[in-house]
């Protein structure tokens, strides 16, 4: 006759329970940290698009000394809206160099049509050319990081 301590195979319930809510938990915080992060890198996209804008206006101050008329043309950039992407519609050259994205609608009530990003061109520095951005769009924390 076997006598003795019985062997508990598998879990309870109530472990499994705790498992369950602990994933719940974990979910709850994840899901929508991670939906900012696919604003923010859609909105990314901007910025890598007005890349050549923002050589286009440096490389025109430095050579001449001063910026020209508020156009992409003069800057031998190709028309405005011919600058877009998935999410934005236009990349522009404005007055004193400014560049603005404009962008399409990435996420309703975060990132609309029509909201911009204006890398506007600081040439205080003799030879370089930084860069400063302001938004329109509503949450700084949809801005890319360099931005904010």
């Amino acid at each position: 006759m076997k006598t003795g301590l019985r062997v508990q195979q598998g879990f309870t319930l109530i472990e499994l329970m705790i498992v369950v809510a602990i994933i719940g938990i974990l979910a709850g915080i994840a899901v929508p940290a991670y939906q900012d992060y696919i604003v923010r890198s859609k909105v990314s996209e901007g910025l890598g698009l007005a890349s050549m804008a923002k050589t286009a206006v440096a490389e025109t101050f430095n050579s001449s000394g001063g910026f020209r008329s508020a156009n992409n043309a003069s800057y031998g950039l190709p028309a405005a809206a011919s600058i877009a992407g998935v999410y934005v519609s236009s990349v522009a050259i404005g007055l004193q160099g400014n560049v603005v994205v404009e962008y399409r609608t990435v996420s309703p009530g975060k990132v609309d049509s029509g909201d911009t990003i204006v890398l506007a061109p600081d040439t205080s520095l003799t030879g370089s050319t930084m860069w400063n951005c302001t938004s329109t769009i509503v949450s700084s924390k949809f801005v890319p990081a360099n931005c904010r």
